[in-house]
């Protein structure tokens, strides 16, 4: 039985695992008919085949969600390309930015900035956390300018999410 004593390492998104697997059976499902079509219609070269799993490794790469980490005064997001991470406990700014998603916008005191989708702090607890208790010590140490309504009313929108989602899971609602 584990104990409820303090956690070790960094805290992952919970999701991000199965969701880089159905991207990358999406994107080898494209490459699979794509390369059958193409033999049915008896066109497929070696050239044609490299164009398609070119494209293929294109659709997981535009697939694969960025990987969120957290840990004590610092949360990192990886894409396929390039990482970010900022100091939670020095932020100087939170927005939040609409789109095809809501994303939230952090940066902080050393010129850290990055982006991250809502969804991933609704759907993992354990990182809204985090991110709440670094944003409490900025606030604390006088570094946080701008967005700390932004933050409260985004706070109020998970534990709603996710006493709802309790209530579900409970058969309550």
């Amino acid at each position: 039985m584990r104990g409820s004593g303090p956690r070790n390492g960094p805290i992952a998104d919970r999701h991000w695992r199965g969701s880089a697997r159905l991207a990358a059976a999406c994107a080898l499902a494209f490459c699979g008919l794509a390369g059958l079509v193409d033999w049915d219609a008896h066109t497929l070269t070696a050239a044609r085949a490299v164009v398609w799993i070119a494209m293929s490794a294109a659709v997981f790469a535009v697939l694969l969600p960025q990987r969120v980490t957290a840990g004590t005064g610092w949360l990192t997001v990886r894409g396929p390309v390039r990482r970010r991470t900022v100091r939670t406990d020095a932020l100087v700014s939170v927005r939040r930015s609409a789109g095809v998603t809501d994303r939230l916008v952090l940066r902080d005191a050393h010129g850290g900035r990055l982006e991250l989708d809502i969804r991933v702090l609704t759907a993992n607890p354990l990182l809204w956390h985090e991110l709440d208790t670094g944003l409490r010590r900025s606030v604390h140490r006088g570094t946080l300018h701008s967005g700390a309504d932004t933050f409260r009313r985004l706070g109020e929108q998970i534990d709603t999410e996710t006493a709802r989602a309790v209530l579900r899971a409970s058969g309550l609602s």
